[in-house]
């Protein structure tokens, strides 16, 4: 009898195991049955900021805000605080509420809507920007700090609208404003210092400030923790994009990122002499007519030698059809391409970003030799006005040839390292709707059957 009781007990405490890694799986999605359809929102960000009166308050009305997310703590390099703006894009305010709760990208993932029952919480400020969340008391003194995880959830409410795409507002450093305080901006133009071009983003389980100056001089701090993901990385050493949220103490403002795939350094650094080169590592890697959408076509370069390249200088035609004479051109000058790595050219960069996630290297727009039908020929021309790599063949039209991808999709053989300047079929996977000529009758659909970005 000892001996079964004992088996019941183990099995019991396996069952009790099981059952808490279940709960515990930070591999999860969040539930859309986890969702509301109840709350409606009543009051506006302005108004919930209106009640402070120079002291930490609790809120004791039936008050509801809503709003998008547009941080995560998945990279780690936020913690503790949900950050949040009034609209998916042009938003007029951000927010930010503390809480205690780790992982919250699980329940709370970028572009999903949320609404927030404010009786209960507390409102305050800290280094004059406005706060929501529990109460902390020091010395007697009550300030806004995290919300218990026991209640978060009595507090916080995800909505059964489908997440979307946060647009971040595009803006300079000498246009910000503590209007644009929590929420969502894109700098364009900028780099890392030289100062700080060599050093990582942040030193050990500690919060580290680098330095971003535009072309003008203007500078921001990027805010970076210790514990991210990407801590022990080293800066980007070029000069593009970066997207992240605006943070602000009293008169200073810093950037914090999500990820690094909110940096896009590949132009060259501002007051740095256009160097033009010719190679014969850069190649045409991808081109794509997505029979879905073609607001999603797209041209990828790929540098398949080990050394950053120079695109000052070097373009890229389109010839048309069975055109003999040049339809449309891009110039690909004060961009750079690095060291086996691709640069991506979309035809529509707002409607490529909704579709692959991110943003292109370069937007060439529509007509552009990025914009093809699938049945166009390409060049790709370097400084000195050499044919350096081609696909298709100029004056043919590429209906039921061997170089069509209509509705469909052309990648070259990772094998090829080096460029062509006469088209070669055997260096090519080549879908289409035709499947004429040895290509392949099978239309490509966005995102699912394109690799924009990577080239394998």
């Amino acid at each position: 009898m000892r001996t079964k009781t004992s088996i019941n007990f183990w099995f019991i405490m396996l069952l009790g195991a099981m059952s808490f890694s279940c709960v515990t799986d930070r591999t999860f999605e969040t539930s859309q049955s986890d969702c509301n359809i109840e709350l409606i929102a009543n009051t506006t960000y302005a108004e919930v900021k209106a009640l402070y009166n120079d002291a930490t308050l609790q809120i004791h009305e039936e008050l509801i805000i809503e709003g998008y997310i547009i941080s995560s703590d998945q990279a780690g390099n936020f913690f503790s605080a949900l950050h949040f703006q009034d609209s998916p894009q042009n938003p007029t305010e951000g927010f930010q509420i503390e809480i205690d709760q780790r992982d919250s990208h699980l329940f709370y993932p970028k572009g999903s809507k949320i609404y927030i029952r404010l009786k209960g919480l507390y409102l305050g400020k800290s280094k004059d920007v406005f706060k929501i969340g529990g109460v902390f008391t020091s010395f007697g003194n009550i300030s806004v700090g995290r919300l218990p995880t026991t209640v978060v959830n009595e507090h916080i409410f995800l909505s059964c609208d489908d997440n979307v795409i946060i647009k971040p507002t595009q803006i300079s450093i000498d246009e910000i404003s503590e209007k644009h305080t929590n929420t969502l901006i894109e700098l364009n133009s900028i780099e890392v210092i030289a100062e700080d071009q060599d050093k990582i983003f942040a030193d050990a389980r500690e919060e580290s400030k680098r330095t971003l100056t535009d072309c003008s001089g203007n500078e921001i701090m990027l805010l970076n923790s210790g514990f991210s993901d990407f801590q022990d990385e080293i800066l980007p050493r070029g000069n593009g994009t970066i997207t992240g949220v605006l943070k602000r103490e009293k008169d200073d403002y810093h950037m914090v990122v999500r990820d690094l795939e909110d940096l896009n350094f590949n132009q060259e650094r501002c007051n740095v002499s256009q160097v033009e080169v010719s190679s014969n590592s850069i190649i045409i890697s991808e081109l794509a007519d997505p029979e879905n959408n073609a607001g999603a076509r797209f041209v990828e370069l790929y540098n398949a030698g080990a050394e950053s390249i120079s695109l000052s200088g070097w373009k890229l035609f389109r010839y048309s059809n069975k055109n003999n004479e040049v339809s449309s051109e891009i110039d690909l000058s004060g961009s750079l391409i690095d060291g086996q790595s691709t640069f991506v050219i979309a035809a529509n960069e707002v409607e490529f970003q909704n579709v692959y996630g991110f943003a292109p290297n370069f937007n060439a727009g529509i007509n552009s030799p990025a914009d093809s039908n699938g049945d166009d020929n390409l060049q790709l021309i370097d400084p000195f006005g050499q044919l350096v790599d081609v696909f298709g063949i100029v004056g043919e039209d590429g209906s039921n040839t061997n170089h069509e991808f209509e509705d469909g999709r052309a990648v070259r053989n990772f094998e090829v390292i080096q460029s062509n300047s006469s088209y070669t079929f055997s260096e090519w996977k080549i879908f289409n709707d035709t499947g004429g000529e040895g290509t392949i009758n099978q239309p490509q659909l966005a995102p699912d059957d394109f690799t924009p970005g990577t080239h394998q």
